[in-house]
């Protein structure tokens, strides 16, 4: 930031942590704010397909020339300090946003949130959605000491913004936000019933709506303060890969237990026409086994594949997966709910793609981010960026 003139001082922001719901509402909140006429630059992670994905302004991605042209300018500094991708990459984004003049930045923490590189700004309102476990071997192997970490983007005379509602988390997340100063605290009841329509689908989306509401009201002038209604903006909110139907294609990003539990209740809610197959491929560092178990109930069909852009060390084995899935599927010791669900792994990827689509009339693709944006990438036309 210093090689680069500090832009993320001059760049007013919103920053939004937590484990699941970050990039809908970074979504919300940038289309109000968009609404309500403010050049708005969003910041989020991982990408789908493309990097340029994570650096949007005025609705636009990152060029490549620009892209290529900071990278370039940072290179060496980037060699002198050992950065990782993830700072390289944070470091580019606030470059770039105030290159491109935006008003107001929305900024999505990448990892846990004290020590994460996007915590170099000092935001007009820190926003956690929610907590579960995840990153346990970074963030702390219980729910407190992952809250202590989400909480260490609060900031001195900051607002701070939570729809926590487990009781002993919010009570972590408040205590560490008011010994850091943060001022005031707003507890969100994410439990309300809706104001009007979301452009992201499931129930779940209601408390990521309600915590983006709460954030902008939390605003100061000149950022218009909405009420206490969902804005009509909300409807027109998008985030590729949250339960993202494409015809009969669904695409929905499920890293962890707590987000495979929101993708089964919009299965639920939306009842994709049936048969339903899913095609899912979680990294091996994840705690995956509950999460298939939860999944296949809910569908008629479950391939399992290996994403092309997973790392080889984070790639589920084969013999592991052969063996799962002849388990489930024969009904045997260690079958879950789903026992008699045909489940196939195939860990060739285009191959798995085309073989979830025989016999289906909607076809989910779940799991990892590499899992959903390989698959968008594959199909024609899907690619979030061209």
């Amino acid at each position: 930031m210093d090689v680069l003139g500090h832009p993320e001082r001059r760049l007013p922001s919103i920053h939004i942590g937590g484990t699941n719901g970050k990039g809908s509402t970074c979504a919300y909140t940038a289309a109000e704010l968009e609404a309500q006429g403010f050049q708005v630059g969003v910041y989020t992670s991982p990408h789908l397909v493309s990097v340029r994905e994570r650096i949007v302004a005025h609705g636009v991605p990152i060029g490549e020339e620009a892209f290529a042209e900071w990278t370039d300018f940072l290179k060496p500094h980037i060699e002198r300090l050992d950065a990782s991708f993830f700072e390289a990459t944070t470091a580019i984004a606030f470059a770039d946003l105030a290159a491109r003049g935006v008003d107001v930045a929305v900024i999505e923490v990448g990892l846990g949130g004290r020590l994460d590189s996007t915590n170099v700004i000092t935001p007009l309102v820190s926003v956690v959605t929610k907590v579960a476990l995840e990153h346990t071997d970074y963030l702390g192997p219980d729910l407190a000491s992952i809250a202590r970490e989400k909480a260490g983007i609060a900031k001195p005379g900051v607002p701070f913004v939570t729809g926590e509602q487990d009781p002993a988390v919010r009570a972590v997340l408040c205590g560490v936000a008011e010994r850091r100063g943060a001022r005031p605290v707003v507890l969100v009841d994410t439990h309300r019933a809706p104001t009007g329509p979301l452009g992201l689908r499931g129930s779940h989306q209601h408390a990521n709506a309600w915590v983006a509401l709460a954030a902008l009201n939390a605003l100061p002038p000149p950022f218009g303060r909405p009420g206490e209604r969902w804005p009509a903006s909300f409807a027109r909110a998008y985030a590729p890969g949250r339960f993202d139907v494409r015809g009969r294609w669904i695409f929905d990003v499920a890293h962890n237990p707590d987000g495979m539990e929101v993708v089964v209740q919009t299965l639920r809610d939306e009842r994709p026409p049936r048969p339903l197959h899913a095609l899912v491929g979680i990294r091996n560092d994840k705690n995956w086994r509950p999460m298939l178990d939860r999944l296949i109930p809910e569908v008629d069909r479950l391939m399992l594949t290996v994403a092309p852009s997973v790392a080889p060390e984070k790639r589920w084995l084969r013999e592991e997966m052969a063996s799962w899935a002849a388990t489930q599927a024969g009904g045997g010791a260690g079958a879950g709910a789903g026992a008699g669900t045909p489940v196939d792994f195939e860990p060739d990827f285009a191959r798995a793609v085309e073989a979830v689509q025989e016999g289906a009339v909607s076809v989910l693709v779940t799991g990892s981010f590499h899992t959903v944006g390989d698959a968008l990438a594959r199909l024609p036309g899907f690619a979030p960026v061209g």
